[in-house]
């Protein structure tokens, strides 16, 4: 038996807010906590501890592949509590584990702090939307809700292609589909290329990480499917590049063409921390696709110019930069001057709005 049950372990993270869980031999289980690694006093964990918690969390089908897992991920319940999405990886020869808390709740974008234009986004027809943003900063979660707004919203066919499952959706208005990749797929792409024969409306690929799968989201995308996923990229501009760069030079200026066609926006976001220290909220960079940017996908040396006809649409369209969204948030005072600062794309002009100096910018009460 360990130390530590594993369900001991999964109830204390949970009721601290803990984000991840982190088990590992020789070292006691470590948590993170509002971005920040928190170590309680307990008990160091050894090789056959975390041999067991491997057991414990493995299904019954994969316990047989046990010696020959180097890297697996999936998704464990704590019935009535929380899931969690795990990654179990061999390091020094040995087992670790680390899990992500996902709340069996499927959040609304208002109580995620979300811009409201997340609510017209999520209930466009057709089209690619991407979310962006670093490990951990809350893509899957920004999905969801607006995978939630949709449901609650509007009769559609939704199919989910995730490495695992995270939320789950129950049917309100929306019909759900959520397929496994290992368990229901073998991949990304070939579960993305059967979805177009499954009669959906809406499809969400977990990530994009390969040329075949963007191509066939893209394709998917412009056949009038509305198509949502995330890349690990930190804002809009250098999403485009990202994708572009997926394919040989030779066919780089085609896929700027059917980017720009099918684009209709990118959500970029960073977890900046509360200014009551209650955990952390969103900073939303938001680009709605207009003409203007279209043009400037389409044409290479035009596209490090996006950031100003984001900034630009605004009032318009609802779009609008992370130094947009961060002088927002510190006036609505859930950030403080300094994290905003920290975090700004132009830390000098930020400070200039808040002082009043740029035209746009009161200073708070």
């Amino acid at each position: 038996m360990p130390k530590i049950e594993l369900k001991q372990l999964l109830l204390k993270a949970f009721k601290m807010g803990a984000s991840d869980l982190h088990l590992r031999v020789k070292a006691p289980p470590i948590f993170r906590v509002d971005g920040r690694i928190v170590r309680l006093d307990l008990p160091l964990l050894e090789a056959s501890d975390i041999d067991e918690y491997v057991k414990e969390i493995l299904p019954l089908e994969k316990k047989k592949e046990l010696p020959f897992i180097k890297n697996i991920d999936l998704a464990y319940s704590l019935p009535g509590v929380c899931r969690f999405r795990v990654n179990i990886f061999r390091q020094r020869g040995t087992f670790a584990i680390v899990m992500r808390t996902i709340p069996v709740k499927v959040p609304d974008i208002d109580e995620l702090n979300l811009p409201p234009v997340l609510k017209k986004i999520a209930l466009y027809q057709r089209g690619l939307v991407l979310v962006t943003g670093t490990t951990g900063s809350g893509k899957s979660t920004t999905l969801a809700a607006m995978l939630n707004e949709l449901n609650k919203r509007d009769s559609r066919v939704v199919i989910t292609i995730e490495d695992p499952i995270e939320y789950l959706h129950s049917d309100k208005k929306c019909i759900f589909y959520q397929r496994e990749i290992g368990d229901d797929a073998d991949d990304f792409f070939t579960a993305l290329r059967a979805a177009l024969r499954e009669d959906p409306d809406v499809i969400l690929v977990g990530e994009m990480r390969d040329a075949e799968t963007v191509r066939t989201a893209l394709d998917a995308a412009e056949t009038g499917h509305m198509v949502f996923s995330t890349l690990h990229t930190l804002d809009a501009k250098e999403t485009i590049n990202r994708i572009i760069s997926f394919f040989p030079l030779h066919q780089q200026q085609a896929i700027r063409f059917q980017l720009a066609s099918v684009l209709k926006a990118t959500i970029s976001q960073r977890l900046i921390p509360r200014a009551d220290g209650k955990g952390r909220v969103p900073a939303v960079e938001v680009m709605i696709v207009t003409e203007a940017i279209k043009e400037r996908i389409m044409n290479p040396e035009l596209t490090d110019e996006i950031p100003q006809f984001i900034e630009q649409g605004h009032d318009v369209y609802g779009s609008q930069t992370f130094d947009q969204s961060l002088y927002d948030l510190w006036q609505k005072g859930l950030i403080t001057k300094e994290d905003a600062l920290k975090y700004a794309t132009k830390p000098d002009d930020l400070r200039l709005k808040m002082e009043g100096i740029i035209s746009g910018g009161t200073e708070r009460i």
